[in-house]
């Protein structure tokens, strides 16, 4: 499984592979990481990526060139590059999702930043755009690596142990049942009897 981002801002996302699962899991090659900064797509001496927004608004937003020629540039090198937009406007990401996801190839994330991103990039290169929740982030590099992590736990032999997923919280559409260590009793708290 690789995982590319398209973003302004990769080492806001880098560092969440190199630690825990998702750094064994690359040193493993089970998945690997990319990405791709739409400013070297930039036909401006500036590398400027946004401007304001036609008819008005608060903000700016990402102009369409150079997204679209970052996503040909991938989709030519990887023409099964599937392309995910974490967006507000768009349905819940889930556990299924994940599940379903962890079987491509290669998943490309485009974070939007400011007001977002000229909606003629959704239209041409969105396979699929999801929603991590009902709340506005700065821009998409958290989504995407929420995204990425849940989709990444998935992948075969990503987990130590395979029985992890099936007994996680949202299989089957259930809710994990709380969870214990020893000593029974801490701090006059007791494990729930069931489990003793």
């Amino acid at each position: 499984m690789k995982f590319t981002f398209v973003t302004l801002f990769p080492h806001l996302i880098e560092p969440y592979f190199q630690d825990s699962i998702l750094k064994r899991a690359t040193e493993a090659n089970l998945i690997e990481y990319e990405f791709y900064n739409p400013r070297d797509y930039t036909l401006n001496k500036h590398k400027k990526v946004d401007k304001e927004m036609i008819g008005g608004g608060a903000g700016m937003l990402l102009t369409p060139q150079p997204l679209f020629d970052c996503l040909e540039s991938i989709k030519k090198k990887n023409p099964e590059a599937y392309i995910v937009f974490p967006l507000a406007a768009a349905k819940a990401f889930k556990q299924n999702d994940a599940k379903r996801l962890s079987r491509k190839k290669n998943i490309v994330f485009v974070s939007g930043r400011y007001e977002g991103i000229d909606e003629r990039v959704i239209e041409k290169y969105a396979d699929e755009v999801f929603c991590i929740g009902e709340y506005i982030l700065t821009g998409g590099e958290l989504p995407s690596t929420v995204m990425a992590d849940a989709i990444a736990r998935n992948v075969e032999n990503v987990l130590g142990n395979a029985d992890s997923l099936e007994v996680e919280s949202f299989e089957n559409n259930l809710l994990e049942a709380p969870s214990f260590t020893k000593p029974e009793i801490f701090e006059n708290l007791s494990v729930v009897k069931e489990f003793l």
